[in-house]
């Protein structure tokens, strides 16, 4: 069981070139886990960003499904979520992502949108995988 997490942005720069998309590839080909919030936000950027067919962005969404763990979305994730809004000043969407990991029992997320190296409930540290 991966102790991994990726946020969406990891996800997204597999759609780019360059040193970002090369990072993102070794971080997704470790098998980290996402959650459902992830395909979602995943499936929103092909579509509206990326200008991806529908088709196109569901294959692109299977091969991420390939290489990850999907976290449900759950009650439980949701109250923890709310709960880390609150305490550390997240977004709801940042928080959720941040819950997701939390419940699964991750040590690392990976993201590029949230506060480098910080540590939360002292078992979750935010790593900005592009620095």
């Amino acid at each position: 069981m991966s102790a991994e997490f990726a946020d969406t942005n990891v996800v997204l720069y597999l759609l780019d070139d360059g040193p970002k998309a090369d990072r993102a590839e070794v971080i997704l080909g470790q098998g980290p886990r996402i959650s459902v919030q992830v395909l979602n936000e995943t499936l929103v950027n092909c579509r509206r960003k990326a200008g991806l067919s529908w088709e196109e962005a569901g294959a692109f969404i299977e091969g991420i499904r390939a290489l990850c763990h999907v976290e449900d979305l759950t009650i439980q994730t949701h109250d923890v979520g709310r709960a880390l809004a609150e305490r550390y000043s997240f977004s709801i969407y940042d928080a959720m992502i941040v819950a997701s990991a939390l419940v699964a029992g991750c040590t690392t997320l990976w993201s590029e949108d949230m506060q480098d190296g910080l540590l939360i409930e002292g078992q979750l540290r935010i790593i900005n995988p592009f620095v």
